[in-house]
């Protein structure tokens, strides 16, 4: 029988390469480093901690309560007109006169914005301009500008921000009137993070460098905790300088809010405190707002919204410390030429 085997001599060995040893490397994916970082990335996805919101609307509910950003004394009226709604675009006029603290002005504004970008400039009757523009990258990544133009020198200001939102934490980076030249300026950063459901910590910097010889750091721990329900939020900003705010919002009902804000200074030159208590009630057609601080003065406003087009305000604020009182009445008036279809409305049948 014939044999089915090669010859010999045609038989050629294989030769295997010993297999090439993989070395860790700390640029390299598969490194102890980013093993390490990949778990502990899921333990805290694991984890379900909610974003904390950013350290500049840390007292966001407390703001909206209290009357810091809405009291005004004098006359003012508002006219809005708005050309489109997607993208939106609307134009503003704003007067105000008769105020004790501020001269009678007029302001030109306009507002655009869609999905990813949001402009908004104004001019008043002494040329000083001012612009913000917001440009989101992404759903976590938005930057952000300000500009502020004035015929006085010492009243311009650039401000360049980038806002970073991760699933459980938040990072900003913030510099105004830089300097390229010679990194004068003030440049701000902020880090926010949550530690458990219901608690936030977070720090932030601020340093200051108005000439290329002098420069200042200065420091700001931050605490939120917030209720598992969300009807209470307390805050703290504590200073090593010692400066210490602390807020506390509560929503009594879903009319109801009320708000008290705390802020101490101890300095070996000075030792002052101002505490504010404030309350917002929300009537079916207008808003009421009310507070009283520690400096003896007593303010009110209420927003009255006959339709959905015009509001009527009145403001007022007594200083009994100072034997002074301040009243302030308003109108805002909104306009439009776009059909209910286009402003995205049911028309009624």
């Amino acid at each position: 029988m014939a044999s089915t085997s090669l010859p010999e001599k045609d038989v050629q060995p294989v030769f295997h390469a010993p297999p090439t040893p993989v070395v860790p490397s700390y640029f390299n994916p598969v490194s102890p480093f980013f093993n390490a970082y990949d778990r502990f990335s899921s333990w805290r996805a694991d984890l379900g901690l909610p974003h904390p919101g950013s350290v500049e609307n840390l007292q966001k509910e407390v703001k909206a309560t209290h009357l810091s950003n809405y009291i005004f004394d004098g006359a003012r009226a508002d006219l809005t007109k708005s050309l489109s709604m997607n993208p939106l675009f609307q134009v503003t006029h704003s007067f105000a006169l008769g105020s004790q603290t501020a001269p009678s002005s007029y302001n030109f504004g306009a507002v655009f914005a869609n999905q990813t970008v949001f402009m908004q400039g104004s001019v008043d009757h002494e040329g000083s301009i001012s612009a913000r523009f917001n440009q989101g990258w992404s759903a976590n990544n938005v930057f952000k500008a300000q500009a502020q133009l004035s015929q006085q020198p010492d009243q311009n200001m650039i401000q360049l921000e980038h806002d970073y939102q991760g699933q459980d934490y938040n990072a900003n980076i913030k510099a105004i009137n830089p300097s390229p030249v010679n990194l004068t300026g003030i440049y701000v950063g902020s880090y926010l993070q949550s530690f458990t459901k219901n608690l936030a910590l977070g720090v932030e910097a601020l340093y200051q460098r108005p000439t290329p010889q002098n420069s200042e750091l200065a420091l700001s721990y931050l605490a939120k905790y917030t209720s598992t329900d969300k009807n209470w939020i307390a805050t703290a900003q504590v200073q090593p300088s010692g400066i210490l705010q602390a807020t506390y919002w509560q929503r009594l009902s879903e009319k109801v809010e009320v708000a008290a804000d705390l802020q101490l200074l101890s300095a070996p030159t000075r030792r002052d405190a101002i505490a504010t208590v404030g309350a917002k009630y929300d009537f079916r057609a207008a808003t009421f707002r009310a507070q009283v601080d520690s400096t003896g003065k007593v303010s009110a406003l209420l927003e009255q919204r006959f339709v959905p087009a015009f509001a009527f305000l009145v403001a007022g604020e007594i200083d009994h410390f100072k034997n002074a009182a301040k009243v302030g009445v308003g109108v805002m008036i909104e306009s439009t030429t776009l059909t209910p279809e286009e402003m995205g409305m049911v028309p009624p049948p």
